[in-house]
């Protein structure tokens, strides 16, 4: 990957108000993909949430459960860090609209019922988050700040060399 792309991918628009939406949005992320992945805060783990995963005909439901949950934990440890947002909120995204057509679509909106509203409003928050990026109080903005002094030091490397000879 080059600079420049690795850049447009940690870049932000956001300021500070992604730092609202990363915080709470992923720290829920991470508690459920941690109930999937290891069984904490009452989940059943990965065995017992491939089992159900496959009842309801996500095949093979083992490998379902490992995907969704490391797209839930990891990704919303990315998201509290700050660390390449983009990518994290459209992965967990994708997961959350995976949940609500397999899962809750059917039982309609409110979550009383199993309904979708809860994967929706996550969707709603991670597609602004893939759109906007980080925000300023992120290792993103972190990284993207020293990729910018090593492209300005080349450059000024570069030109110094150049108009020595």
């Amino acid at each position: 990957m080059n600079a420049n792309m690795i850049k447009t991918l940690i870049d932000s628009n956001a300021g500070y108000a992604a730092l609202a939406l990363r915080i709470p949005v992923g720290i829920v992320l991470a508690a459920h993909g941690a109930q999937k992945l290891f069984g904490w805060f009452g989940g059943y783990g990965l065995e017992g949430t491939g089992q159900w995963m496959a009842s309801i005909g996500l095949e093979p439901g083992y490998l379902m459960a490992l995907m969704a949950g490391s797209a839930e934990f990891f990704g919303g440890i990315a998201l509290v860090l700050g660390l390449l947002t983009r990518p994290a909120a459209a992965v967990s995204a994708f997961a959350m609209l995976v949940a609500i057509f397999a899962v809750h679509f059917e039982h309609g909106l409110f979550l009383t019922n199993n309904g979708y509203e809860y994967a929706l409003t996550l969707v709603a928050a991670t597609t602004a988050l893939a759109i906007q990026g980080a925000g300023s109080l992120s290792v993103d903005n972190w990284l993207k700040t020293l990729l910018d002094q090593n492209a300005t030091s080349t450059a000024a490397e570069k030109h110094s060399a150049a108009t020595a000879s």
